[in-house]
């Protein structure tokens, strides 16, 4: 096989398209045409939207609909549908329909693109995953169309309908709404819809291809199981503690009806998952209930998916890996299977690393911005997991917490499936040479 060029290995190659892509995403935005009112955008709020759009994140200094002309929209629009998929699929895609063959380089980038294992089959999960993109966002972006055809004018609804879609499948949470979603926080067929793609874009493109060839729980993959199983779990539980917490409070949840109170805290307990929408305004909700979704957003989506986070799979792996521990077993086993060694090595390596992240950019940010630790803390693991969601510091950064924030977004994207990568082939690489094993006290 050829040298890569410059030498660049596959996570290097993503790493630098990414940046490459918010490049020109910035570049763009900041032509007058982009503005609604004609004066060209601030080159910092500017990138801050391309990385944000980028890294499918929702992050925004600015307000998208009133800043934005209907190319700076657009705009927006290519580069939530790029971060999502990863530039590595849209290319295979345009090489494919000219009819050109894809080498093994660019096998070996669409494997770490789509987080596979092994190389086998990356070409046709991409054309699997181009399909299934376009079937499922054409299908909501219809349905929301007509109920938006309701409140505004037909063209402009289909508009609305497939940019929601869009963004939602992506799990980017931009809206073209200032409100975002909150004034149809009680409307039943925007919520399904939205929370809908929202959980088929971050389940991971394998999971969804290993659910539409077996059909059978007993034939599933071992990851397609944990993965399904992690994620309603987290889906079950997310939205009776955001019930239970926020069912007393007066700015959230209280004045609501019943129906519509369960609907919302689905709809908060599905969003933290990378999604970045919100029905509730999240500077409302009580301190604990920001602490429980710091905890969600962190976790984030799956591997090989739309989201962010340290992914489900991984924190399931950490999880059987403690369980275990307590009940006096060395062996890590998950659904009759034991995992190996160096899967679980890999997920405490992102876990940590993440932590690590996470801390160190809240550390500079209490000091740059005016604003209390649960806020910050909440902003950046919104934009480490890519999710979007802020508690009202987002529009009050600085110069320096827009620049960090941005960073921080473009390593949630990036970072830990580049990191777990990285590791796997430092493992696979391992010398002959072993030093004598001593133990060391723990706890």
């Amino acid at each position: 096989m050829q040298e890569w060029p410059f030498r660049l290995r596959p996570p290097q190659v993503l790493a630098l398209g990414f940046a490459i892509v918010i490049a020109i995403g910035t570049l763009l935005l900041t032509l007058p045409v982009a503005s609604e009112t004609g004066q060209p955008v601030n080159v910092v709020d500017a990138l801050f939207t391309a990385t944000s759009a980028t890294a499918v994140t929702g992050l925004n200094t600015v307000d998208t609909p009133t800043t934005y002309s209907l190319f700076g929209e657009l705009v927006i629009l290519a580069l939530i549908q790029t971060g999502g998929l990863g530039f590595m699929t849209l290319s295979t895609l345009v090489a494919l329909l000219l009819g050109k063959r894809i080498t093994m380089k660019e096998r070996l980038v669409m494997q770490e693109a789509l987080n596979q294992l092994t190389v086998a089959g990356v070409v046709r999960l991409s054309r699997y995953v181009l399909g299934f993109t376009l079937l499922v966002e054409s299908t909501g972006g219809l349905l929301l169309a007509a109920r938006f055809s309701r409140d505004m004018p037909p063209g402009q609804a289909l508009y609305f309908g497939f940019f929601h879609a869009i963004s939602a499948f992506c799990n980017a949470g931009f809206s073209l709404f200032s409100a975002n979603l909150v004034d149809y926080r009680g409307d039943l067929l925007v919520n399904l819809v939205i929370t809908t793609l929202i959980i088929c874009g971050g389940l991971g493109f394998s999971v969804v291809a290993d659910l539409y060839s077996k059909r059978s729980w007993q034939r599933l993959s071992l990851h397609s199981k944990i993965v399904l199983r992690t994620t309603f779990l987290l889906l079950g539980v997310g939205t009776f503690v955001i019930l239970a917490l926020e069912y007393t409070n007066s700015k959230s949840l209280m004045p609501l009806p019943i129906g519509e109170k369960i609907l919302a805290s689905y709809f908060q307990a599905v969003t933290p998952r990378t999604a970045g929408f919100n029905t509730l305004n999240i500077g409302e909700l009580r301190p604990v209930t920001l602490l429980f979704m710091i905890v969600l957003m962190f976790i984030g989506a799956s591997p090989g998916s739309t989201g962010g986070g340290i992914k489900t799979s991984t924190f399931a792996t950490i999880a059987a890996a403690v369980w275990s521990i307590i009940k006096g077993k060395m062996d890590i086993e998950i659904f009759g299977r034991r995992l190996p060694r160096g899967t679980v090595l890999k997920a405490l390596a992102v876990a940590a690393v993440s932590m690590l992240l996470v801390i160190t950019i809240t550390g500079i940010l209490l000091v740059t911005e005016q604003a209390e630790l649960e806020v910050v803390l909440f902003e950046v693991v919104s934009a480490f997991g890519t999710v979007g969601l802020t508690a009202g510091l987002t529009t009050k950064l600085t110069v320096i917490g827009k620049l960090l924030i941005s960073l921080t977004m473009y390593i949630g994207r990036v970072g830990p499936l580049t990191l777990a990568f990285a590791i796997a082939q430092r493992l696979g690489r391992q010398g002959l040479k072993h030093y004598p094993e001593e133990g060391v006290i723990i706890g």
